[in-house]
């Protein structure tokens, strides 16, 4: 089965671009395209596509907007962030609010149709130039460290290769690397990933490494 893809972009150029490439490759359908934010979100919602390519900066509501929304009524969508912001509030805030990925704009195609592919397997995708900024944004948002407490409360969550599981995603693994690592069968890994995921209440990876961070089941230096 194609993976199917909702382009969501204010810019038609932009997205007829982006809609030819994918026409291009056996792996995808594209079922639904958006020029806004609001649009993207009711087209999601009611196509309920595998991935979504949302932009940043639309009128009405931003997608940082729309991708909250559209992790709480179409949860089973990977949102993929198609931006031109290096901005590292703006990669932070995304990927807390549900996007499973932050791409930028001038990717090769190589790599964008790669990226979906792997969004599509539940894998976290980041353009290798966001990954640093991943970690300053971090650094420069202190205000949500959970206290000593919560931290121990949200580690009690965890089995012991849960917390090792976590701590890996913290440090950006996949599932290949973590059973490499811990020898044991990646479906394995996957299981403890889902596990994590089901008893944290997030929606990707990358919310699970966020989240080790910013609740002391991981250290920021471990990114």
């Amino acid at each position: 089965m194609p993976i199917r893809v909702l382009l969501v972009d204010d810019h038609t150029l932009f997205r007829s671009g982006i809609k030819l490439l994918l026409q291009r490759q056996k792996d995808f359908e594209v079922v639904g395209e958006a020029g806004d934010g609001l649009e993207g979100v009711k087209r999601a919602i009611s196509l309920k596509p595998d991935v979504v390519l949302l932009d940043l900066h639309m009128p009405g509501i931003s997608g940082r907007e729309a991708v909250s929304l559209i992790a709480e009524e179409a949860p089973q969508t990977r949102v993929v962030m198609l931006t031109v912001s290096e901005d590292a509030e703006d990669l932070v805030d995304c990927l807390r609010a549900g996007a499973v990925g932050y791409l930028l704009k001038n990717i090769e195609t190589d790599y964008l149709v790669n990226a979906i592919l792997g969004a599509a397997r539940g894998e976290s995708i980041i353009s290798p130039l966001m990954t640093g900024k991943l970690v300053q944004g971090l650094r420069t948002q202190p205000k949500t460290e959970a206290p000593p407490q919560q931290a121990d409360a949200e580690r009690e969550k965890l089995t012991p290769r849960e917390k090792e599981i976590i701590t890996l995603l913290a440090k950006g693994a996949s599932n290949k690397e973590m059973a490499r690592v811990l020898n044991v069968a990646e479906s394995t890994v996957k299981i403890h990933v889902q596990s994590i995921l089901k008893k944290l209440n997030l929606t990707s990876r990358v919310q699970a490494a966020v989240y080790a961070v910013e609740h002391g089941l991981a250290h920021k230096e471990d990114l």
